[in-house]
């Protein structure tokens, strides 16, 4: 049986990209900047309304997975899609792009495969309508025990905090990972989401979680605290490692009594999707392969900067030779 070095659980949702002015935003009363949560019947109209869209498997722990199946390590994304057309475009990608994806489309699915209708701002921001779907359904018994099993690393997608079934996914998984000897992290996501499920994040973070990342206001809205650093600290009372990114700014990274910044150098992005799930890719890629919590930061780093360079939330560019080239590996 295949061991894997990281192992993603998320909404398995396909991404459909196009650009938009600010105008537009306006018109379909869309707030921009951030993740929004829409039902079917506005996700059809946004979907009508997108001009050269662009379709990719995606969800934003399934990104992550994507980039580090590119550097090559052996990944795994347990996601939830219903047996349509998007759904079985979806799986077939994910296999291609070669992480596996164990749970097959499931005709009994109640609902439609999950897609979100990402627009991009003149200015690179990117503004999400997502419709939850199938995904959002993924529950404790879509969680395959077997596959932990000799893996190292697992990931997971704070968004599927939305729905109950999530939160006991998460948990089964986190201990089947522990019992395998394994580490267990999460994304915040967004931090309208951690207000969402503030109590539930801090329980998970507490009892089950050996890493966590999240951006600025992510950490501010869990610990409803003045300062970053205080929540940053009430943080590391109770997890092994952090990190916080911080847009134009050193991401903050903590490892027990470790305390480091991986420096950046702002630029203007031409699409910032995907930006945070691949500081995840090189952050994690340093985490699988052993190197120093600073490495992994600055990998995380290069990673990002390469994504908000191109329209797409997936890497385009050997991560592996960008890597080499800042001495990392």
């Amino acid at each position: 049986m295949t061991s894997y070095d990281v192992i993603g659980i998320g909404n398995a949702i396909v991404d459909v990209i196009s650009a938009s002015s600010d105008m537009f935003l306006d018109q379909m009363g869309i707030e921009k900047g951030i993740m929004q949560l829409i039902e079917r019947d506005r996700a059809e109209v946004l979907y009508a309304a997108m001009q050269n869209r662009v379709e990719t498997p995606g969800g934003s722990v399934a990104n992550t997975i994507a980039g580090l199946g590119g550097l090559g390590l052996h990944t795994a994304f347990i996601g939830k899609v219903k047996d349509d057309a998007l759904g079985r475009f979806y799986a077939q990608g994910m296999q291609e792009a070669g992480t596996a994806f164990p749970n097959p489309p499931m005709a009994a699915a109640k609902d439609p495969t999950s897609r979100s209708m990402i627009f991009v701002s003149p200015d690179g921001e990117r503004s999400m309508n997502t419709y939850l779907g199938a995904g959002a359904d993924l529950g404790r018994d879509d969680v395959p025990t077997d596959i932990f099993a000799g893996s190292k690393l697992l990931f997971l997608e704070g968004y599927l905090f939305d729905k109950d079934d999530g939160k006991t996914a998460f948990s089964a998984a986190s201990q089947s990972m522990h019992a395998a000897g394994g580490k267990s992290g999460i994304s915040l996501s967004d931090p309208f989401c951690v207000e969402r499920h503030r109590a539930d994040f801090q329980k998970l973070i507490t009892e089950e979680m050996d890493f966590v990342l999240g951006n600025e206001a992510e950490w501010m809205s869990l610990y409803q605290t003045e300062t970053l650093e205080d929540a940053l600290s009430k943080a590391s009372d109770v997890c092994e490692t952090i990190v916080c990114t911080r847009e134009g700014s050193p991401v903050l990274l903590r490892r027990g009594a470790e305390a480091v910044e991986a420096q950046v150098t702002p630029i203007t992005p031409v699409d910032a999707t995907g930006a945070g799930d691949q500081f995840a890719t090189g952050f994690l890629f340093g985490m699988a392969k052993g190197l120093p919590l600073l490495t992994c930061g600055q990998m995380g780093v290069i990673a990002a900067a390469e994504v908000i360079g191109h329209v797409g939330p997936r890497p385009q560019t050997d991560l592996a030779t960008l890597f080499s080239k800042a001495d990392l590996l």
